[in-house]
C-alpha cells in the first residue's frame, strides 16, 4: 500500500486496457457558471430513479405538499425515497415516459408548482459531533441519496459497509465529452464536496482517500487542492486524459493497480467509490437537512442558443430546459435530444422526460455536429472482423463475439463471456467501421438475462411456496386423523358403558350402518333400491301411524273422561223432591251426554282421516297395539262399570250387555286381518263413530233408568 501512495505522490499511475480520445467538445458549457432556473409549471417524479425498489407513496391526489416533503417510504434497504423539490399540489399519479433507452412508462408523480418555493421544516446540524454514526447514516437514507455518477446504488448502504476500508476513492474524472456538470460543481461547490468526504471518512474509517480528476480540468482541480490542505488524508490524483477512465474499475486500476474480478464488487477489494456530486449531496443532508431534489444538469449541443449547467429540479421536463437553453428549431426537421454524453447517452421517445437523479447531460446536436443522430435507418452493415472492438474495450472483453451471441440470444455464451463487466461504454461501437450499434445489441440482451433471472426467481419462490402448502396440507391430514381416532376411541368408550345414552349411541350408529349398507346395496344392485326406499318409506310412515292412533285414543279417553266428571257433577235427588222435579235433570244429563259422544265422534273422524291420508300402512288395515290395547282398557272399563250398576239396576242387563257386545266387535274388528282393511275406509270410520255414539247414548239411558229408579223408590217408601 505504501508504494501505491509513493506512485500516487510521484504521479506515477497505472495503465487500464484499450480506452480512446473521441473530441472532447467540453468548451461549450465549461467557461459558465452554473445557472439557477426559474420554477417550471408542473414537475413529473418518477417513484423509481435508483438500482433497486420504489417506496410506497405517502400522498394522494389533490394534496398540497411543501418543498423537502417525502412523497414515498422506503421500507426496505434497496428502496431510495423521493421528495418534493418544491411546494405545489398532487394533480396525478399515473404513468408517464421515463428516462430510459426503450421508452417505456412508469409510475410517476404530477406535481403542479405554487410558485412559492415554500419549504417544510428542517433541522439544521453545523456541529456532526452532536450525531451518532447511525444518525447519519439515518439521515442519508431519509434524504434519498442515490448514487449520482450514473449507477444510482443506494448511498447509505455504501456508507455502510463493513470496515477495513483501505481505499476511499472519490471519481470526479467525468471523462465523457460534452459533459461538465462535476467540472462546475468541483469549481463552485468544493469545500462542500471535501465536508461530504469528511462525513464519509467519518462512517467508513478509509486508510487513504484518494481523488480522481482529468488533467483537463485545472480550476477543478486547483480548487480541491485548495479546499483539502489541511486534510492530509486526502490526495488529489491528476490522472491523465483517457476515455472511459471514470469507470469504476478503470479508475481503481488506474489510481491502486488493483482488477476488480468479474462478478465482484470494488468493496470485496476493500475500496469504496463514490462520486463528487454524491458528495456534496450527502453533505446537504447531514448538515442542512436537505434532501436530493436538484442537481446539476449540463444542457448542451450546436442546436442550442445559450449551452449552460443548470440547477434543475428533479422531475423537470427536458422542454422545459431546452426553452431555458434557447433551442434552435428547424422547420421540417425532428430535432435528437440525447440524455447522457454522446459515448453512453441514449435518444429520448419525448421531451416531457423529466430529469432524474441520475441525469447529467442533454445533448441536443446539430446536424452538422452528429450526423448520425438524424439518420432514420440505421447504417450498419456487415462484420469485417478488424478487431478494434476488441482493442479498445476497457473491460478486456469480446464485442464481437458478444455481439454475435446476442443476436442469437444465446443466454448462456453471453455470461460465459462476461457480459456483465460491459459497461457500455460505447468504445467499441465508436470505433466500428461498419457501424454496427454494438451497445444497443448487449443493452437488449442485459435486459433479457434480467427478465429470464427475474423468472427463475418467481418460480423458485413458486416452487419453495407449493412444497411448504403441500407439507401444510399434509401436516392437517394427519392432525385430522389423529383427531379423528381420539374422537371414535372415546365414543367406543362411551358406548361400551351401561348407560341410556351409550345404549341410544348404538342404536344410532346400527341404524346409520344399516343406512350405509343398504345404500351400498342400492348401488350395485338398483332393483333393490327401491325395496329400500319402500322399507324406510313403510317404516316412517307407521311410526306416523302410530302417533295418530294414539293420539285418536287419547282423545276418546278425555271424552269419557269428560262424560265421568259431567255424570258427577249432578246434585243428588232428596227423598222428598217429586217425580215430576227429575225429569228435567235427567233431560240435561242426556243432552251433555250426546254433546260430549258428538265431540268424541268428530275427534275421533278427524284423526281417522289424517291417519287414512298418511299412512299407506293403515290402508292396509294394519292396527297397531297402542290402538288395541287403549280399546280393551276402554272394554273393561265399561263392563266393569256396568256390573256395579247392574246391582243397583236390574233393568239395565241388556244396555250392558249391549255396550259390552259393541266393545267387544270393536276390538275383534281391530285384531282381525281380514276385516281390518275395511276399517281404514271411511265406512270404517263411520262404523267406530256410531259405536261410540251406541256407548254414549247407553251410558245416558243407564243414567236416566238408574235416576228413575231412585225416584220411583222414593216415591213407594213414601206412599207406604
Amino acid at each position: 500500500m505504501e508504494s501505491v501512495i509513493e506512485r500516487i505522490s510521484r504521479g506515477q499511475f497505472w495503465d487500464f486496457h484499450g480506452g480512446i480520445h473521441p473530441p472532447e467538445q467540453k468548451t461549450l458549457t465549461s467557461t459558465k457558471p452554473i445557472k439557477q432556473l426559474a420554477l417550471p409549471k408542473q414537475l413529473i417524479i418518477p417513484l423509481q430513479q435508483h438500482i433497486g425498489l420504489e417506496g410506497d407513496i405517502l400522498v394522494s391526489i389533490g394534496e398540497h405538499v411543501l418543498k423537502g416533503q417525502p412523497l414515498t417510504a422506503s421500507t426496505n434497504p434497496m428502496e431510495v425515497p423521493i421528495h418534493a423539490p418544491t411546494s405545489g399540489t398532487i394533480s396525478a399519479i399515473k404513468m408517464s415516459v421515463i428516462a430510459h433507452p426503450s421508452g417505456l412508462e412508469q409510475l410517476c408523480i404530477f406535481l403542479d408548482v405554487d410558485g412559492l418555493d415554500t419549504w417544510r421544516k428542517r433541522n439544521v446540524c453545523p456541529d456532526l459531533s452532536l450525531l451518532t454514526n447511525h444518525q447519519i447514516i439515518e439521515k442519508i437514507a431519509d434524504s434519498g441519496i442515490a448514487g449520482m455518477g450514473g449507477a444510482g446504488f443506494p448511498t447509505h448502504i455504501k456508507a455502510s459497509s463493513k470496515p477495513d476500508i483501505n481505499f476511499l476513492i472519490i471519481n470526479g474524472a467525468e471523462c465523457e465529452p460534452y459533459i461538465t456538470s462535476d467540472d462546475l460543481l468541483m469549481m463552485e461547490q468544493s469545500i462542500a464536496i471535501v465536508d461530504g468526504i469528511e462525513i464519509l471518512d467519518r462512517l467508513l474509517s478509509p486508510a487513504f482517500i484518494l481523488i480522481g480528476i482529468e488533467d483537463n480540468k485545472p480550476k477543478a482541480i486547483r480548487a480541491l487542492q485548495q479546499a483539502t490542505k489541511d486534510n492530509e488524508k486526502i490526495k488529489i490524483c491528476v490522472v491523465p486524459t483517457k476515455y472511459p477512465i471514470g469507470g469504476e474499475k478503470q479508475l481503481i486500476h488506474t489510481l491502486t493497480g488493483k482488477e476488480v474480478p468479474a462478478g465482484q464488487l470494488p468493496i470485496h477489494s476493500g475500496i469504496v467509490m463514490h462520486n463528487v456530486a454524491t458528495c456534496f449531496a450527502i453533505n446537504e443532508a447531514v448538515r442542512h437537512d436537505t434532501p436530493l431534489i436538484r442537481r446539476v444538469v449540463t444542457v448542451t449541443g450546436q442546436a442550442l442558443n445559450k449551452p449552460q449547467n443548470v440547477w434543475a429540479l428533479l422531475g423537470t421536463p427536458i422542454n422545459f430546459l431546452l426553452e431555458q437553453c434557447e433551442l434552435e428549431v428547424i422547420e421540417n426537421v425532428k430535432q435528437p435530444v440525447i440524455m447522457g454524453g454522446p459515448m453512453m447517452g441514449f435518444s429520448v421517445s419525448s421531451e416531457m422526460v423529466p430529469i432524474v437523479k441520475i441525469s447529467n447531460c442533454i445533448l441536443v446536436p446539430s446536424k452538422k455536429e452528429m450526423p448520425s443522430a438524424f439518420e432514420k435507418e440505421s447504417q450498419e452493415v456487415e462484420c469485417i472482423r478488424c478487431g478494434q472492438c476488441s482493442d479498445v474495450c476497457p473491460s478486456n472483453l469480446l464485442p464481437q463475439e458478444l455481439q454475435w451471441s446476442a443476436k442469437a440470444k444465446d443466454h448462456p455464451q453471453l455470461q460465459k463471456l462476461n457480459l456483465s463487466d460491459c459497461i457500455e461504454c460505447g468504445a467499441c461501437a465508436y470505433v466500428c467501421p461498419s457501424q454496427i450499434p454494438l451497445v444497443h445489441y448487449y443493452r437488449v440482451a442485459k435486459a433479457e438475462i434480467r427478465e429470464k433471472h427475474q423468472l427463475d426467481l418467481k418460480a423458485e419462490r413458486a416452487k419453495v411456496r407449493f412444497e411448504a402448502r403441500k407439507l401444510r396440507l399434509e401436516k392437517e391430514k394427519l392432525a385430522r386423523q389423529e383427531k379423528n381416532k381420539k374422537a371414535a376411541a372415546a365414543r367406543k368408550a362411551a358406548m361400551n358403558k351401561a348407560t341410556p345414552e351409550a345404549t341410544g349411541a348404538k342404536s344410532a350408529v346400527a341404524a346409520a350402518l344399516a343406512r350405509v349398507k343398504a345404500k351400498k346395496a342400492a348401488q350395485e344392485n338398483p332393483e333393490s333400491a327401491k325395496t329400500v326406499d319402500s322399507a324406510e318409506a313403510s317404516t316412517t310412515e307407521v311410526a306416523k301411524d302410530q302417533k295418530s292412533q294414539v293420539a285418536a285414543a287419547i282423545a276418546r279417553a278425555k271424552a269419557k273422561k269428560q262424560q265421568k266428571e259431567a255424570a258427577s257433577e249432578q246434585p243428588k235427588t232428596s227423598v222428598s223432591e217429586k217425580p215430576d222435579n227429575i225429569t228435567p235433570t235427567a233431560q240435561a244429563t242426556d243432552q251433555k251426554s250426546k254433546v260430549a259422544a258428538a265431540i268424541a265422534r268428530a275427534k275421533a273422524k278427524k284423526q281417522q282421516k289424517e291417519t287414512a291420508s298418511q299412512s299407506p300402512a293403515s290402508e292396509n288395515g294394519e292396527k297397531t297395539n297402542a290402538e288395541v290395547k287403549v280399546a280393551q282398557e276402554t272394554k273393561k272399563e265399561t263392563v266393569s262399570k256396568t256390573e256395579q250398576k247392574s246391582e243397583v239396576t236390574p233393568s239395565n242387563s241388556s244396555i250392558k250387555e249391549d255396550a259390552q257386545t259393541d266393545d267387544i266387535t270393536s276390538v275383534q274388528t281391530q285384531n282381525n286381518p281380514d276385516t281390518s282393511t275395511a276399517a281404514s275406509q271411511p265406512n270404517a270410520v263411520d262404523k267406530k263413530a256410531k259405536i261410540a255414539a251406541a256407548i254414549a247414548k247407553a251410558k245416558a239411558k243407564k243414567k236416566l233408568k238408574e235416576t228413575n229408579a231412585a225416584a220411583e223408590t222414593s216415591t213407594d217408601k213414601d206412599n207406604g
